[in-house]
């Protein structure tokens, strides 16, 4: 019986291969025999046990029911590995797990799982700035009104606006990469981090267990690897979900009816938008991942309250992880290849843009025509209180902005209706947009092509 939605309805199968169990229980058998090689080659222990061990820890020898099996009768899942590996390595079994505590396997082997699931994150993630670029040059100069306070405010551009998208990303590719050497990190330091139980050979062992298997070293543990990386893991990738949900809640306003400037992709043959209002096409795409962001969210206090454990560690961490890190990671990848698939997919209507720019009756170009009038001489300030009631009366009487300012005397004393129209041009008040479009899009090619 199925219950959880990851199990059935969210998520790629390779995202989730990586947080399986059986994914979980073949990286504990490669730290398993990683330390076994790790204790030959500093000469704790022979050289043909140890290739034993790994021979016994190497994929398909240990099966997940026989370990489950044990499970059973220890109430311990790691002591139920060892003992599995044990059977499989003959007298070398003595030398299993030696020195070594439950949490050096547990803490080393999700190291690798959040490694592994980190590759799957930046590949979303440059192929989302891949998108934005593509989709901000295509609509670089194409020009719509911007909101403030949900009300019109100015000229800009759609490409502009997803520029601004692509350049947020770029940061969190530089945050994704800057957080890896601090949360691909494991432990082989015992029971309290001190590294008694390998004596004399603690550090070399270590160290060689961390370089065999591609991770950092927690310097300084507790019998775990300390949390405030895994905190700092989950804020990453909530913050990263929740960038995704604010594009897509633009797309999501955007598509509303009385706006309409742009659409998710709608499949016309077979797509259905409601089971009763038969001409919905409802931007449910969008809305999805949206939701699914408020979970990932959710997740971020208990990443935070593991952090407080009692002395050198309890186990109240423990079961809250077995949820945490799975989940934000599925659900983080889905995300963001939703996000990837609304962009590259959607339809921008530039008429209705157009259209809902000269529904403004030219009030979205008051700034531009008090700077103008600046520049003719008149003081800001008094500029300003001329389109303030200028404004005023354009809604007051339902007339275009330019029809009111042209019986203006303080404007047209200093400006010709010639010198307004063109100020009143909607595409000559997007400033430098065009530019910046230019500039974001030629630094996301540059970091996409790095890779």
């Amino acid at each position: 019986m199925l219950i959880c939605p990851l199990d059935y309805r969210y998520g790629r199968e390779e995202m989730k291969e990586v947080l399986s169990e059986d994914y979980r229980l073949s990286m504990q058998l490669m730290v398993e025999g990683a330390l076994a090689l790790a204790h030959a080659k500093v000469g704790n222990i022979p050289e043909k046990d140890a290739k034993r061990i790994a021979k016994a820890c190497a994929p398909g020898v240990v099966s997940l029911e026989r370990v489950k099996e044990i499970e059973s009768e220890t109430k311990h899942d790691i002591m139920a590995m060892i003992k599995a590996i044990t059977e499989k390595s003959g007298p070398a079994g003595r030398f299993v797990h030696l020195g070594a505590t439950s949490n050096d396997i547990v803490d080393t082997a999700t190291a690798l799982q959040i490694k592994k699931a980190l590759d799957f994150i930046e590949g979303d993630v440059l192929g989302l700035i891949k998108a934005f670029a593509a989709l901000a040059a295509k609509h670089r100069d194409t020009v719509m009104v911007a909101r403030t306070h949900g009300q019109f405010a100015i000229p800009t551009t759609f490409g502009f606006k997803v520029a601004g998208y692509a350049s947020e990303m770029m940061r969190f590719l530089d945050r994704l990469r800057e957080i890896r050497p601090r949360v691909c990190v494991g432990k082989m330091s015992g029971a309290v981090g001190t590294g008694a139980g390998f004596g004399a050979t603690f550090f070399k062992v270590q160290e060689e267990v961390m370089q065999e298997l591609g991770l950092g070293v927690e310097e300084a543990a507790t019998q775990i690897v300390c949390r405030d990386r895994y905190a700092e893991l989950a804020n990453f990738l909530a913050m990263v979900s929740t960038a995704c949900e604010r594009y897509a809640t633009e797309v999501r306003n955007l598509q509303r009816t009385e706006i309409g400037e742009v659409m998710e992709a709608f499949d016309e043959k077979k797509q259905v938008g409601s089971s009763t209002m038969a001409q919905k096409r409802n931007p449910m795409l969008s809305e999805n991942l949206c939701g699914l962001a408020r979970i990932v969210r959710g997740f971020v206090p208990a990443s935070y309250e593991d952090m407080v454990l009692w002395h050198e560690r309890d186990l109240t961490n423990s079961s809250a992880e077995r949820f945490i890190i799975p989940h934000m990671f599925v659900l983080t990848d889905d995300i963001l290849i939703k996000t990837k698939q609304v962009f590259e997919e959607l339809k921008v209507n530039d008429k209705r843009m157009r259209e809902n720019l000269e529904s403004s009756k030219g009030m979205v170009m008051s700034e531009a025509v008090m700077l103008a009038l600046v520049s003719k001489g008149i003081g800001r300030q008094e500029a300003h209180e001329i389109l303030r009631r200028a404004s005023l009366s354009s809604e007051r009487q339902g007339k275009h902005l330019r029809d009111v300012l042209l019986k203006c005397k303080d404007l047209t004393k200093v400006m010709s209706a010639k010198e307004l129209d063109a100020v009143m041009d909607y595409s000559s008040y997007v400033g430098s947009a065009p530019e910046i479009v230019d500039k974001v899009v030629a630094r996301a090619k540059k970091a996409t092509s790095s890779r």
